[in-house]
C-alpha cells in the first residue's frame, strides 16, 4: 500500500499480546516479541502487517505472503512461509477483525471531522435539551428542544437531532444524519446520511385523491445496533417501528412504518421491508431482497439476495427466488429455466437429460 493512508499505522502490538487478544495460538513462541503495526490483505501485506487466510483457496497466496504474521486455521499452518508468524485460530477472519479493531481503532466508528471535545460554538443546541457530561456536538449540528443525549455520544457535523429525541450513551450519529421521533439505546452507530424517524408512507384514497394518513408513532432502536449510510427507518403510524438489540443494517436499506426487526439480524444493502412486517431474532436477508408488508419471518431464517418475500417464512429455513420459497425448490426451478433457455431437457430431479 502507498504511504498516503487515511488510517495511520499503530505504534505496535506484540504478537504475544495480539494472540491473547484474538484468542489465537502463536505457532512459534520465539516470535512472541515481534510487533505488528498495521493490517493488510493476504497478497499485499508486508513488513509489520498482519493478515489472514481462512480456506484452502487462499493457500497459493498464503505461501507467497510477506506479512509479519497471519491468522490461519490449524490445517493451513503448515503452508505459512518461513519467517512469517502463524497465529493459529479456529476462525481466522473473526480474529483478524478483532486485530483491525485493536490496530486501527479509528476505523470502528464513523470519523469525526472537527476535533471538538465538547459542544462546538458553531453547533445549535436548544436551551431545553439535556446533554450529559462528555457529549460531543460538532460544528453545524442541531439538537432540538427537549432532546436528551447520554455521555460519550458524538453528534457529528451537520447532523440533526429532533425535538424530544432520546439518544443513549456512547453512540455515534454520523455527518448529515437526521434522527427524530426516536428513542435510541446505548452503543448505537448511525452512519452519515441515515434518516431515522421521518413519517412513513401512508395514504388512503379519498374523494379528492389521496389523503395522507398522519404518522404519530416512534422509532425504537435498542443497544448495539449499527445503521448504514443512507438507510431510512420510518417511524410508526400508530405503533412503533422497532430495531432489536445487536442488529446490523447495511447502507441504503428501507424499513417502513411499524416494522419490527428482532435481535441480531443482518440486513444487506438495498433490502426493502414494507410496513408492519415482523422479523424474528437472527434473521439474515441478502442484498436487494424485498419483504412484503404484514408478513412474519421466523427466527433464524435466511433470505437470499434479490428475493421477493410475499408470505410468512417459517423459522430456521433458507428461502430464495421470486416469489421466495425453500432454497432447494428455487434452485431446481432455476436450473430448469436455465435448461429451457438453452434448449436442454431436465429430469424430474432437476438433472440434465442429454
Amino acid at each position: 500500500m502507498d504511504n498516503h493512508r487515511f488510517f495511520p499505522p499503530h505504534e505496535g502490538i506484540s504478537l504475544s499480546d495480539l494472540s491473547d487478544l484474538c484468542g489465537a495460538e502463536l505457532a512459534d513462541p520465539s516470535l512472541s516479541a515481534r510487533k505488528v503495526t498495521g493490517v493488510a490483505s493476504l497478497t499485499r501485506a508486508g513488513e509489520g502487517e498482519v493478515t489472514f487466510a481462512s480456506s484452502g483457496r487462499s493457500a497459493p497466496d498464503l505461501e507467497k505472503t510477506r506479512a509479519a504474521a497471519v491468522f490461519v486455521t490449524d490445517k493451513l499452518a503448515a503452508r505459512v512461509p518461513d519467517g512469517v508468524a502463524a497465529l493459529v485460530v479456529a476462525a481466522p477472519q473473526s480474529a483478524f477483525a478483532r486485530a483491525i479493531a485493536a490496530l486501527v481503532p479509528s476505523s470502528v466508528k464513523p470519523m469525526r471531522l472537527t476535533g471538538e471535545t465538547a459542544v462546538s460554538e458553531a453547533a445549535h443546541v436548544d436551551a431545553t435539551a439535556r446533554l450529559e457530561d462528555g457529549v460531543i456536538v460538532e460544528a453545524f449540528a442541531v439538537v432540538g428542544a427537549g432532546a436528551e443525549i447520554g455521555a460519550g455520544t458524538v453528534i457529528s457535523s451537520g447532523a440533526a437531532i429532533g425535538t424530544g429525541t432520546r439518544i443513549g450513551r456512547n453512540c455515534h450519529v454520523g455527518h448529515g444524519a437526521t434522527v427524530q421521533h426516536a428513542l435510541i439505546g446505548n452503543n448505537v452507530v448511525i452512519h452519515p446520511g441515515a434518516r431515522i424517524g421521518q413519517d412513513g408512507f401512508g395514504y388512503v384514497p379519498g374523494p379528492r385523491g389521496l389523503d395522507k394518513i398522519p404518522q404519530i408513532g416512534r422509532v425504537i432502536i435498542q443497544d448495539h445496533v449499527e445503521i448504514g449510510a443512507g438507510t431510512a427507518i420510518d417511524r410508526g403510524a400508530l405503533d412503533d417501528t422497532v430495531i432489536g438489540e445487536g442488529t446490523k443494517i447495511d447502507n441504503l436499506v428501507q424499513i417502513a412504518h411499524n416494522v419490527r426487526v428482532g435481535r441480531y439480524c443482518v440486513l444487506v444493502s438495498q433490502v426493502g421491508i414494507a410496513g408492519s412486517a415482523t422479523l424474528g431474532d437472527g434473521v439474515m436477508i441478502g442484498g436487494a431482497a424485498g419483504i412484503n408488508g404484514h408478513v412474519t419471518i421466523g427466527d433464524g431464517a435466511q433470505i437470499a439476495a434479490l428475493s421477493g418475500v410475499a408470505g410468512d417464512v417459517p423459522p430456521g429455513v433458507r428461502w430464495g427466488g421470486q416469489p421466495a420459497r425453500p432454497m432447494r425448490g428455487f434452485l431446481l426451478d432455476a436450473a430448469a429455466a436455465n435448461a429451457r433457455a438453452f434448449g436442454r431437457k431436465t429430469t424430474k430431479k432437476g438433472g440434465e437429460d442429454r
